[in-house]
């Protein structure tokens, strides 16, 4: 198989995705840059985090606006798989590939930090290598990463699986300390309806050694991997 990782004017976690796909985990990788209008024939795109277009208007309002994203949407809605990461994230909630939106941290400060995560739907291509309820530690870094749905959004969602990951304590507990940024019911990240794109706040590509702190973030990509090894299988 084969990833992209798209590259927008002000991405700065491209070069992180690139090195974990080709160096650590030694698969096929390219980018793709914001003007193009082709996803090179590539099997899982990656929206990487950074502050693109500077996060002027909102975070990803105007990278929604790029070429690339037209062939993005054709891919998704074709049952492509789609990982947006923090930026990436916001991004995918602007162009409408995924449900609510991203605010400021409800204490309005940037956050730097190892968080703990727990896996609440293990389905996806995105999360298949992990038990459903398993706890990652994955660090964040972000200013706009407080999720909101509104009530009636928010119980679709939850009947439909969409909610995959929840900050949770090292145990596992969701609690209001462990919630990074306010985020409703401590939602990490979603995905749509039929489960091929997922967002999510925090940095798997910044998990993927053991000199990193952790290397929790391997088990999302060798869950894409593996996703498509056993497709090609069938």
């Amino acid at each position: 198989m084969k990833f992209g990782v798209i590259v927008f004017p002000g991405s700065n976690c491209d070069l992180d995705s690139y090195f974990l796909v080709r160096d650590i985990l030694r698969q096929p990788v390219e980018y793709i840059y914001y003007y193009e209008e082709s996803i090179k024939q590539c099997d899982a795109i990656i929206l990487p985090g950074g502050f693109t277009y500077g996060d002027y208007l909102r975070s990803g309002a105007i990278a929604r606006f790029s070429p690339v994203m037209s062939a993005v949407a054709d891919f998704a809605d074709r049952g492509g798989a789609v990982l947006g990461i923090c930026n990436g994230f916001q991004v995918l909630t602007e162009a409408g590939l995924l449900p609510g939106a991203l605010y400021r941290n409800d204490h309005l400060q940037f956050r730097c930090e190892q968080v703990y995560v727990r896996v609440e739907n293990n389905s996806l291509p995105f999360t298949r290598s992990a038990s459903l309820g398993k706890v990652l530690e994955i660090p964040v870094a972000h200013g706009d990463g407080n999720y909101y749905a509104p009530p009636e959004l928010l119980r679709e969602m939850k009947a439909n699986n969409q909610v995959v990951f929840r900050y949770t304590d090292r145990d596992g507990n969701v609690t209001e300390g462990a919630n990074p940024n306010g985020s409703v019911e401590n939602i990490a990240g979603v995905c749509n309806r039929e489960g091929n794109v997922v967002g999510m706040m925090p940095h798997p590509e910044r998990a993927g050694e053991k000199i990193l702190g952790s290397k929790h973030g391997l088990i999302i990509f060798k869950s894409i991997i593996s996703y498509f090894l056993n497709r090609e299988v069938v």
